[in-house]
């Protein structure tokens, strides 16, 4: 719902007013187009919601989180908070047997996790530092410990900690430095906070977004041979696959905290904030939907 917020909070623009919101999906097909198989109709989905063009220079190489003609669920096309929505037949990928909503609804941030720790190069014992221990912060932590890595968090809200806690990250020491550090929340004192807790030769990996400029001395960022490393969202079709396999394993439902009816969708947006974890907004089952 991060997303979601930054267009309710008006810090990101959007093409026209009333909008859509809605970043993150899944849902039931019930209709398809003409070139699509009509017996994907039923099928339980999650909605990859980003769509890359597929044809440029980028996408050619398979760098689609950096497509310029990219299209986003709830930034630049109408999102998914809706009955009913359309989506190219490739971006809804069949959701595996068995596998729980809550699961099925986290598979998009998890893949962002998943993609960060990859270029990041995190390794089996690495320990590494989470800033920000929000919702995808929480996912960072289950993607580090899921592949062996020591994950610790840092957050000034103690039941987001918490729920770090829970999922596998150990609380970070004051002062303490780390290889490897994950900054999520986006907030440009958590940049610099970053900065500062990175071990010589280490890597800052950047999730979080700000338009605020942060304060950040190169005399640090060189006298420690830092690196910092910008991760934007994830590359089709391999890493959206990837996520969706190791969702039944790391259970990435378990950051979920808030879920309310689409009547209480407000109050999903006004307790958000708040709440130590993720918060979905969910649809009754449609009856007699049109196929």
């Amino acid at each position: 719902m991060r997303l979601d917020l930054a267009v309710v909070d008006g810090r990101r623009a959007v093409p026209s007013l009333p909008w859509a919101v809605g970043h993150e999906a899944i849902g039931d097909i019930v209709r398809v187009g003409a070139n699509v198989e009509r017996g994907r109709i039923g099928e339980r989905v999650a909605v990859e919601p980003n769509f890359p063009c597929l044809s440029c220079t980028a996408c050619a190489a398979g760098r689609t989180a950096v497509c310029p003609r990219r299209r986003s669920l709830g930034i630049n096309e109408p999102g998914a908070l809706r009955e009913r929505v359309a989506v190219p037949a490739r971006f809804a990928w069949a959701a595996p047997e068995g596998l729980a909503d809550e699961d099925l609804v986290c598979v998009e941030p998890l893949a962002v996790a998943l993609a960060a720790t990859a270029r990041a190069g995190l390794a089996a014992g690495e320990r590494c530092l989470v800033v920000g221990a929000g919702a995808q912060g929480l996912l960072v932590c289950l993607a580090a410990h899921g592949i062996g890595a020591r994950p610790f968090a840092v957050d000034p809200h103690e039941g987001r900690l918490a729920t770090a806690v829970g999922l596998g990250a150990a609380v970070a020491p004051d002062g303490e430095t780390f290889p490897v550090v994950f900054e999520t929340s986006g907030s440009p004192a958590a940049l610099e906070a970053a900065v500062e807790r990175c071990a010589p030769d280490g890597r800052i990996v950047l999730i979080g977004q700000s338009a605020t400029p942060a304060r950040l001395s190169t005399f640090t960022v060189v006298q420690r041979r830092l690196t910092l490393l910008g991760c934007l969202i994830y590359d089709h079709p391999a890493d959206f696959a990837a996520a969706l396999q190791r969702a039944a394993d790391l259970r990435p439902g378990r950051i979920l905290r808030g879920r309310f009816p689409l009547a209480a969708a407000p109050d999903a947006f006004a307790q958000a904030r708040d709440l130590p974890g993720k918060t979905w907004i969910t649809f009754e089952h449609l009856e007699d939907a049109p196929r």
